[in-house]
């Protein structure tokens, strides 16, 4: 007899086919990087939610993401849901990577406490042209600071003194990872896009947007995954190791981009669904903290924890997908939970697609999601790391 696990969330859907997200250009590489990115999120969820004919008058709360601060951030999602067409009500949040993640079960806790009947969920970041922070600190021994938010940020753990690329490598060393597999890893993921490429499950996913400027001129529009290309293990054999058996191909890259969905109470999901008949729940999620600079082992703790929580285990999956900044995080969760890593992440992950950070998750969500409904249903297991050595898991649940 299949397990089954109670909801901690069992007035809240996520109503079917009502989500979508741009597609991730590489930084720098797009229009994008000339943007308030506020602005066009707002903008892009209107659009999304024009294509799934869902009229944005439905909701009536909105939770945004993200985690490089933008231009009248201050104004958070009153300003975004002036661009999204509705004066709404609603709050910015941010975890650092676990942004995507986290907004969503923040969604599902505002339906599920009564607050709200129709949450929007909507999530970005533009590391592109990245402010740089000047901070006065009068007590320290240098009186000013000057920091790049995203670089900075992502090269320097003022908890541990290391980086993001420090801790994979402390990782695959504890772990004894070796680098043929880092890059047999690697290319595996690069097939798995290409393949959802082909199929067409991206275009269901992600939605063209066309960008325009201050003056409402044109400046282009973002149709692909800029940046990405086809790549073998014999070139990835090729490249530097730049930590233990990280290089520059067996990480992720920086991108811009949105992502969005609704959480809705279960009679608004039926309105608003496309596919009425299909019920998405979140079960539950848990997060947990690693030991100092080993942020890939977070994951597969996280994912632990929640299994141990809910009664269910790797076999009841029926669809696996992560955010996967390095390689690494998918082979040490592989052997961490005695689960094959060639199983998990059909259709592209954050490895291949890149990393806006605040987006991130929440387009991995829609994805599990989405290739859930194509198997019929089943229990969705998403998670990933976050700044900190954080790691953080939920279970979906489509029937």
């Amino acid at each position: 007899m299949a397990t089954t696990a109670a909801s901690a969330f069992p007035d809240a859907r996520i109503p079917y086919g009502t989500w979508g997200s741009s597609y991730f250009p590489a930084w720098q590489s797009s229009p994008l990087a000339e943007v308030n990115i506020g602005q066009f999120a707002g903008e892009s969820m209107a659009r999304i939610m024009s294509v799934r004919k869902v009229p944005v008058q439905h909701l009536d709360y909105l939770i945004i993401g993200s985690t490089v601060p933008w231009h009248w951030k201050f104004w958070n999602a009153t300003l975004v849901a002036g661009c999204l067409g509705k004066r709404l009500p609603g709050f910015h949040m941010e975890q650092a990577c676990a942004t995507g993640l986290q907004a969503v079960v923040l969604a599902a806790a505002q339906v599920q406490g009564g607050s709200s009947d129709a949450v929007g969920v909507l999530t970005f970041d533009r590391t592109s042209d990245s402010p740089v922070g000047v901070f006065p600190e009068r007590r320290a021994y240098r009186r000013t600071e000057v920091i790049s938010d995203v670089w900075d940020n992502f090269g320097f753990d003022p908890s541990t003194g290391g980086s993001m690329l420090a801790s994979a490598g402390n990782v695959a060393r504890k772990h004894r990872i070796e680098r043929r597999e880092i890059d047999e890893l690697t290319a595996y993921r690069y097939e798995q896009y290409f393949k959802g490429k082909e199929s067409g499950f991206l275009e269901r996913v992600a939605v063209p947007l066309d960008l325009l400027n201050v003056q409402g001129k044109p400046l282009g529009t973002i149709g692909e995954d800029t940046g990405v290309k086809r790549i073998h293990a014999g070139a990835l054999r090729a490249m530097r190791e730049l930590d233990s058996c990280v290089t520059s191909g067996t990480q992720t890259h920086a991108a811009d981009g949105m992502a969005t969905l609704l959480v809705t109470t279960a009679g608004k999901a039926k309105e608003l669904s496309r596919r009425p008949e299909i019920a998405i729940t979140l079960i539950a999620k848990a997060e947990v903290r690693a030991d100092a600079s080993c942020m890939p082992e977070a994951p597969g703790m996280a994912v632990q924890k929640l299994l141990a929580r809910t009664g269910l285990t790797m076999a009841d999956m029926a669809v696996v997908k992560d955010h996967n900044p390095f390689a690494v995080n998918d082979a040490v969760f592989s052997k961490t939970l005695g689960y094959d890593w060639r199983k998990m992440n059909n259709n592209g992950s954050p490895l291949v697609w890149g990393h806006p950070q605040g987006p991130t998750l929440t387009r991995v969500v829609i994805e599990a999601l989405e290739e859930a409904v194509d198997l019929g249903g089943g229990y969705v297991l998403v998670f990933g790391c976050a700044a900190g050595d954080v790691g953080m898991a939920a279970i979906f649940k489509v029937q």
